[in-house]
């Protein structure tokens, strides 16, 4: 327990290790040196290594995955710390953003739906979703610019994504299959592809960007028009995200290999208990007092009862 006391010090509560050695002397009488406190963390980290296949496992069985990443530094080296949630399990991972790093998480051929942001990699999977929300602020800067021709763009991507919002909003209140939004709005959505094709070769690099965007991963932004109930925003991947990018910028990223992988590990732990309604600070204890037995690491926990 000492231990996941630890780590939850550093890792939720983004204490530097002077900070832990300050809280568990103060408030516990115990002096540990910044090196054991730094060994209990790595401790941690192995301890639950296993139990990363096993999400991986889970992952691939999802029906809807989102996926976001964030950059992150390993000493002077550029990576990627990348989320991957289901409606049971998170998992983090520091890495290359790749093809061969998404294979590894997702397999040869993930079956389900990707909600992601539009980086190339994640064109390999079939069932793609595109965050309206990332669209919305570039359409939304477009529409604030001095451009003229830009401010038009924007204005006109941001007018059509307000009906349309609001018709998949209406269409989830209403019984299932009882209207198909990709025909009733048909004219809107022609509209729109025109607008994107005649500004695919602006001169303004935002506008023809954004519009290019669009008629790039056209099928993956419109696939909630033929399911109103598939999500339109990635704010799940984006506000697990939010936690470890705070701590990033307060303990000034990871230094080894090590050290960034420890993060991940722990990191998905702690949010997938928390996703499943588990406190993750005695499923840490218990996993880090069977590894120190020799015996196997114990089940991720199963959903609380509401």
């Amino acid at each position: 327990m000492l231990v996941s006391l630890i780590v939850c010090l550093s890792k939720r509560m983004r204490s530097f290790r002077p900070r832990v050695q300050e809280f568990l002397h103060d408030w516990l009488g115990l002096w540990l040196g910044i090196g054991t406190i730094n060994q209990c963390i790595h401790e941690a980290g192995r301890a639950v290594e296993p139990l990363e296949d096993r999400m991986i496992e889970e992952i691939r069985r999802a029906e809807l995955l989102n996926v976001d990443e964030t950059p992150w530094k390993e000493k002077a080296l550029l990576l990627w710390f990348s989320v991957f949630c289901s409606l049971t399990i998170t998992l983090f991972v520091v890495g290359a953003r790749s093809a061969e790093a998404l294979e590894r998480i997702l397999g040869n051929e993930f079956p389900g739906w990707l909600m992601s942001d539009g980086l190339k990699v994640y064109q390999r999977c079939l069932k793609r979703l595109r965050c309206w929300a990332h669209l919305d602020r570039k359409a939304k800067g477009l529409s604030e610019s001095l451009d003229s021709e830009a401010r038009r763009f924007g204005g006109q991507v941001l007018a059509i994504f307000e009906i349309l919002r609001r018709a998949v909003y209406q269409a989830r209140e209403a019984p299932p299959g009882t209207s198909n939004l990709r025909r009733v709005h048909g004219d809107l959505l022609g509209i729109l592809m025109l607008a994107c094709q005649e500004h695919a070769d602006s001169s303004h690099e935002k506008t023809h960007a954004l519009a290019r965007e669009f008629l790039y991963d056209w099928e993956a932004i419109w696939a909630v028009l033929s399911d109103p109930f598939l999500p339109m925003t990635n704010n799940e991947a984006e506000r697990l995200l939010r936690h470890w990018v705070i701590y990033r910028r307060i303990c000034y990223d990871t230094r080894t290999a090590q050290g960034s992988r420890v993060v991940a590990l722990l990191a998905s732990v702690i949010e997938t208990c928390r996703k499943r309604k588990v406190l993750p600070w005695p499923f840490l204890a218990d996993t880090i007092a069977k590894r120190r037995r020799g015996e196997a690491v114990p089940p991720l926990p199963t959903v609380a009862a509401a």
